[in-house]
């Protein structure tokens, strides 16, 4: 499985988070203006998935098991929808 989601370019149309599937696990990558940080997750260390959704994005937020929670923003419902539905099917098989 090698699918990505972007954030929203409206919100930030020069750097938008991404999240990237990968076989073992999912990286994803906060950008800022001069930096950005890529966070890769083993599916088996991540104990939940959830989403907060605004009037027209989506925030989501994956808990691993022994680290601090990640927050990716900007979303769109649907891909937010799908991407916790992604990390969701991965985490129980």
């Amino acid at each position: 499985m090698n699918e990505k989601y972007s954030a929203s370019g409206l919100m930030n149309p020069f750097f938008p988070d991404e999240v990237t599937f990968g076989e073992k696990g999912v990286t994803f990558t906060i950008k800022k203006l001069f930096k950005s940080s890529d966070n890769f997750v083993f599916y088996s260390d991540i104990s939940g998935v959830e989403i907060e959704s605004g009037m027209f994005f989506s925030t989501i937020r994956v808990i691993p098991r022994m680290r601090p929670e990640i927050i990716i923003n900007n979303f769109t419902k649907g891909d937010a929808k799908r991407v916790k539905e992604l990390i969701l099917q991965q985490v129980q098989s």
